[in-house]
């Protein structure tokens, strides 16, 4: 069963569930009597999260809302497929599986048809060792640059922080871990020199008071180069200055990459009228959960309600935005742009699928057997290759 016909399954069911609960301009908004909702695991900031903002619905409208851990992206994901969440607080899966790659690049999958509802702002840069005289992305050229085994979210942030500085993964010594968190100690010892990171983990604090130290190397906005090389990589990132986490604070800022964690997120086919409501029932609440984590300030609409982030954003998302008056012209032309980038991967999608199975058909007239899990990753690469 491909993604075309499983997504279509449930198409529709979201807003049966909810009909007639629009709420008009002025009015309180309508929520569901109840919500399922998927998220990482427990102890993760995208949990705790969930929850504080779980608990400030059902304090101010009454909704029951059950939230669902999940320690991988799949796990996340496939039950807001199948109809059983509604939606998801999610991370970078939301990108990979809007483009059909990494874990969603087999037939059973493919492209999906997301669509953020808001996503809370983050930062992420380059943690460079404060002793290898590095100031500027360029300067990494040979330097020990970590990378993690099954980990494209890190791995393809990697390539647009290079990317940003003229650089490829040929210009610097790869160094490859089994975990995330196994890179810190090989910093501490030495035996590396950046990788990738958010600014406020106690993995920093740990490098900021090292021997070694540490520093940011700066994504300044004004490198319009280096912002277009990197977001051709990572279509969902910002600049944004950053003040607050290791070796930063209000009179030592830098510029760093923003993007979006955890991002909630649902299908194109959930109702607008619904998505509009829970975005309205957020912003009426944010003070309800503003304090959940150090970092839920950045749940305000005025940032979180707009692009850029891993898909395009949901009707009913915008129409909120628009009503509020924080989406912008330059906002519309993002979500234009990355809808028609989606609409184009899903239809290339079809169209490899068309094909593999007319091959498939012609080789076993033959005689000949095909492979499906040996053959169709190069057929869906050279696809991609050819034709986005």
């Amino acid at each position: 069963m491909t993604s075309r016909i499983l997504t279509g399954l449930v198409a529709g069911a979201a807003a049966v569930a909810f009909a007639g609960a629009a709420a008009a301009d002025g009015h309180e908004p309508k929520l569901p009597k109840s919500m399922v909702w998927s998220a990482y695991d427990l102890g993760s900031s995208g949990y705790a999260e969930a929850a504080g903002i779980a608990n400030a619905l059902r304090k101010n409208y009454g909704t029951r809302i059950r939230i669902v851990p999940a320690g991988t992206s799949i796990g996340r994901l496939l039950p807001i497929t199948t109809g059983k969440v509604s939606y998801g607080f999610l991370a970078n899966e939301v990108f990979f599986a809007a483009e059909g790659t990494y874990d969603f690049a087999v037939r059973e999958w493919g492209p999906q048809d997301l669509r953020i509802v808001v996503g809370r702002v983050a930062t992420v840069g380059l943690a460079t060792a404060g002793d290898i005289g590095v100031k500027e992305i360029a300067d990494l050229k040979g330097k020990r640059i970590g990378f993690v085994k099954a980990n494209p979210s890190v791995n393809v942030k990697n390539d647009g922080y290079l990317a940003f500085g003229g650089l490829t993964r040929d210009d610097v010594e790869q160094v490859w871990f089994g975990s995330y968190r196994a890179m810190k100690d090989a910093v501490l010892a030495n035996q590396l020199d950046a990788f990738g990171s958010v600014t406020t983990s106690a993995n920093m604090r740990q490098i900021e008071a090292s021997p070694r130290g540490i520093y940011w190397p700066p994504f300044r906005p004004e490198n319009k180069a280096g912002w277009d090389a990197m977001t051709s990589i990572i279509s969902f990132v910002k600049p944004v200055k950053e003040t607050r986490g290791a070796g930063l604070s209000e009179e030592n800022p830098t510029w760093l990459v923003g993007y979006r964690y955890p991002m909630i997120t649902t299908y194109a086919r959930q109702s607008a009228d619904e998505v509009y409501n829970l975005v309205k029932a957020l912003d009426m609440s944010f003070d309800d959960y503003r304090n959940t984590t150090a970092s839920s300030f950045n749940w305000a609409l005025d940032k979180a309600g707009r692009p850029p982030a891993d898909a395009p954003w949901h009707e009913g998302s915008i129409r909120y935005a628009k009503e509020k008056g924080y989406w912008t012209a330059e906002d519309q032309a993002w979500h234009d742009k990355r809808l028609a980038r989606l609409e184009k991967v899903i239809e290339v999608w079809d169209m490899a699928n068309g094909d593999f199975d007319a091959m498939r058909v012609e080789k076993k007239e033959k005689g000949e057997k095909v492979d499906v899990a040996a053959e169709w990753p190069a057929w869906w690469q050279r696809y991609r290759d050819e034709n986005l």
